[in-house]
């Protein structure tokens, strides 16, 4: 395969990705193995991948905001409390194997799509949070910044099921508040593996230019579609990356 077909194609993917990454989560699942492809290894493709995230979810918010859906005060103070988890995250990941976290996270995805299956009762929408809801949201937040600070791959799968079932958000507002969250934890994460090394800044830009394309249309479908649309597209990329994760593709 030659270069430019190679590049091509991480681009094409990036598009994929990011589309599927701004309306659910696990676009990480296509352009991760296609860096490992290419030639990299797993500290440097995680490094590289954070790169088209970071530019996706700058792409992504400004789509949303012209779309009139943001609220950057709760989006930031949500995202303050990713931050300690993701720097312990992104030290963790240079050293330490993720095999068993990935086996883990497989059976809470298959547990999220349980729960989104089942009928619930209909639920209200909170713009505030309470004092108990604080607690358990920011918890939540210290976790998910860990593991999109370790590996990203699915972390978008815990946002939303942290924010649509702990405050009590539209999917459509979810997603809003998620690209956000996602932006403020990657800075410092990718901060960490540039330090470090791990980091392919040629590939990197060619991801972030399909991830960014990918974005903006994302977007724009999340809107229009609504939650069914976003709803249809979380199941089926769930299910997809939890059977990747406990080895049904090899």
């Amino acid at each position: 395969m030659t270069e430019i077909l190679q590049l091509l194609l991480l681009f094409v993917l990036g598009i994929i990705a990011g589309i599927i990454n701004v309306n659910a989560g696990g676009g990480s699942v296509l352009s991760l193995p296609m860096l490992l492809f290419l030639g990299l290894d797993g500290s440097v493709a995680n490094g590289t991948n954070r790169i088209a995230i970071l530019f996706q979810n700058i792409t992504a918010i400004i789509s949303f905001k012209n779309g009139n859906h943001s609220k950057f005060k709760l989006s930031f103070k949500l995202a303050l409390f990713t931050l300690p988890g993701a720097i312990i995250g992104a030290y963790s990941a240079i050293n330490i194997s993720n095999e068993l976290f990935q086996k883990i996270l497989a059976i809470i995805m298959i547990g999220v799509v349980i729960t989104m299956i089942l009928p619930k009762k209909s639920i209200i929408a909170v713009e505030e949070l309470t004092k108990k809801q604080n607690f358990y949201v920011y918890l939540a937040m210290f976790g998910v910044g860990f593991y999109g600070g370790f590996i990203q791959v699915g972390v978008g799968f815990l946002l939303m099921a942290s924010l649509h079932y702990l405050m009590k958000q539209s999917l459509v507002k979810v997603n809003m508040h998620k690209v956000f969250i996602v932006l403020i934890y990657t800075i410092p994460a990718l901060i960490i593996f540039v330090i470090s090394g791990n980091v392919n800044w040629g590939y990197g830009l060619v991801l972030a230019s399909g991830n960014m394309l990918g974005a903006w249309w994302g977007v724009k479908f999340s809107i229009k579609g609504g939650d069914k649309f976003i709803k249809t597209i979380l199941i089926i990329a769930i299910f997809l990356m939890s059977l990747k994760l406990l080895g049904a593709f090899g």
